[in-house]
């Protein structure tokens, strides 16, 4: 199996994987600092939906001073931001929202400013680690957020935890031509098929991973594994490290019994017209459409299918 494709890399930034914030780290531990800048700080509120108050078109903030006079408990800080007047201070913060529109990160991530969908991944990726994190793993007692929301603190033990992410793999399997494989499980939206992918296990390399997750979900083997790059997914804290690999398209194809529903070839002209107004060919009863925008899966393909077969 040769990769006959040319040069083949991801043609933009991943669209969660964009951010015009500093993280500013150094401010996590320094009470006073915090304390002055909450007053005119703007912050971020989820519900616990994960709905936060805007549009595609934008994310509406609040001034800090309008919640409470110093950061509540629960408040996380986001980073600085450079182009904001005053403090510059941008929070996140679980709450209920008030009447008006709101919007998700898989509705709106693809489609808001670089600042706002980083803000947008990282409150929502830290605010879900907050929700499951409120007992010590080792004894059981309660924990408290500490480090401003970056890290919790066990009122038993004094252990410390921080913000977990799971690494998963994204591999878009082809035949080093024209054809791409594609799977869907069956609790996708109808007709929906995208790259296989899997979660990193304990004591394994992402692309031992690859090669496990393609074997197991489609009984197909590959090689040429080369990574592409990659992508924070918060639902619910998942890093997504994009590869592609070759596998040949004469291989019997065994989908995973009850994860798979069904795993077929695409041909380029297909996968083309999918990703480009997310519609494809009948596939079935049903039409093939892409992964949407927001996702790492849609860039590979949008990428894949603007390279060309040597």
């Amino acid at each position: 199996m040769a990769n006959g494709l040319e040069a083949f890399e991801l043609a933009t930034t991943p669209a969660l994987s964009r951010s015009a914030l500093e993280r500013a780290a150094e401010l996590r531990t320094n009470a006073a600092v915090l304390a002055t800048g909450w007053h005119d700080s703007a912050v971020l509120t989820l519900n616990r939906a994960n709905e936060a108050p805007g549009t595609p078109a934008g994310l509406q903030l609040i001034r800090g001073a309008e919640i409470s006079a110093a950061p509540p408990r629960g408040a996380v800080l986001i980073a600085i931001d450079s182009s904001a007047t005053v403090t510059g201070h941008v929070w996140a913060l679980r709450r209920e929202l008030p009447p008006g529109p709101v919007t998700t990160l898989r509705d709106a991530g693809s489609l808001l400013t670089p600042r706002d969908a980083g803000l947008f991944t990282t409150a929502q990726a830290v605010l879900n680690w907050h929700d499951t994190a409120r007992f010590c793993p080792s004894c059981g007692a309660r924990t408290q957020a500490i480090s401003a929301g970056w890290a919790r603190s066990c009122d038993g033990c004094g252990r410390e935890d921080y913000p977990r992410t799971d690494p998963a793999v994204i591999c878009l399997v082809h035949d080093g031509a024209d054809r791409v494989l594609l799977a869907r499980q069956p609790t996708w939206p109808e007709g929906r098929y995208s790259l296989l992918a899997g979660f990193v296990e304990a004591g394994e390399s992402a692309e031992a991973c690859v090669l496990r997750e393609v074997a197991e979900e489609v009984g197909v083997a590959v090689e040429g594994i080369r990574y592409l790059g990659s992508q924070p997914w918060p639902f619910p804290r998942s890093l997504m490290l994009g590869y592609h690999a070759v596998a040949d398209p004469a291989a019997p194809i065994v989908p995973e019994p009850g994860e798979i529903e069904d795993a077929r070839w695409f041909h380029r002209a297909e996968v083309e017209s999918a990703v480009a107004v997310n519609q494809g060919p009948a596939v079935g009863k049903r039409r093939f459409t892409a992964p949407g925008a927001v996702s790492i899966a849609h860039g590979i393909l949008s990428a894949w299918v603007r390279t060309r077969h040597r």
